[in-house]
């Protein structure tokens, strides 16, 4: 498997985790209103992916605290793309 398949597969299985536990919320709902919108579910757990990963970068690159409201601001942006 490659890294980016190796990647994605584990940010994939945040965004499960996260709509799983309902935490936070925003997750599982932005997730319903994208299906909602016509985007498929790899489609959908990609674009989720996204803020997921913005999150990540910060943490690891800037060492940066987790960033709840960026990543749920983020997320109630989708389909556009997070800038931050």
């Amino acid at each position: 498997m490659k890294l980016n398949e190796i990647l994605r597969a584990q940010i994939f299985e945040i965004i499960r985790n996260q709509i799983k536990d309902n935490d936070p919320p925003e997750t599982k709902i932005t997730y319903s209103r994208l299906k909602t919108l016509g985007y498929s579910d790899f489609e959908t757990n990609q674009l989720i992916g996204q803020c997921v990963a913005v999150e990540l970068f910060q943490v690891m690159k800037f060492k940066e605290p987790f960033d709840e409201m960026r990543y749920i601001s983020n997320l109630k942006n989708l389909p556009k793309e997070p800038f931050e």
